[in-house]
């Protein structure tokens, strides 16, 4: 890892959709990071390979290498994520996969955000997705898991959030999460 004084923080959004719930969610996130924190979106894992372990040998894929560079260089990671079949996407748990043996995430705080236009703030993704950030060894940031449920009802088509309950877990999130990398 590249060490700074800036700290640096990587959001995934488990959605590839244009106009994601997931990304604009993520997008609002951002207004409430300290300008301190250098934050960005990693919108690649729509371009990583099937995960292989055939391909992943002394040389794997460029993309998969600059994902795990990018990883590697972050200081935190927050994951925002549809339920897809009482899941996370297909495409999310195959990026997490090309991580499992290789090391980017070990002991890394990790923020995270299930949303779903049910009721349930797509609680199954949530407990899958807690399942295999643990099989990775993070750090769960205490106060840094989060479920939106009525997505539809709590943000805006611009990224902004309209429901002040929401808006305060979003703040509480991401402050957790700079509490933590900063200790």
């Amino acid at each position: 890892m590249e060490w700074t004084n800036i700290k640096k923080i990587i959001a995934i959004s488990g959605s590839i959709r244009e106009g994601s719930s997931n990304t604009n969610i993520l997008k609002a996130l951002a207004a409430f990071v300290p300008e301190s924190i250098d934050s960005s979106i990693y919108n690649g894992i729509k371009d990583l390979p099937h995960f292989n372990p055939d391909i992943d040998g002394t040389e794997p894929p460029p993309v998969i290498k600059n994902f795990r560079k990018t990883l590697d260089e972050a200081h935190a990671l927050i994951i925002c994520t549809p339920e897809y079949a009482k899941s996370v996407p297909g495409v999310l748990k195959n990026a997490l996969e090309w991580l499992v043996s290789s090391g980017e995430l070990y002991k890394k705080p990790v923020a995270f955000i299930t949303a779903s236009p049910s009721i349930t703030g797509g609680d199954k993704a949530h407990e899958s997705l807690l399942l295999t950030l643990g099989m990775i060894d993070t750090i769960i940031v205490e106060n840094g898991s989060l479920l939106v449920p009525s997505v539809g009802t709590k943000f805006n088509d611009n990224a902004t959030v309209k429901d002040e309950s929401t808006k305060q877990s979003l703040i509480d999130l991401i402050n957790s999460l700079v509490y933590e990398i900063n200790k």
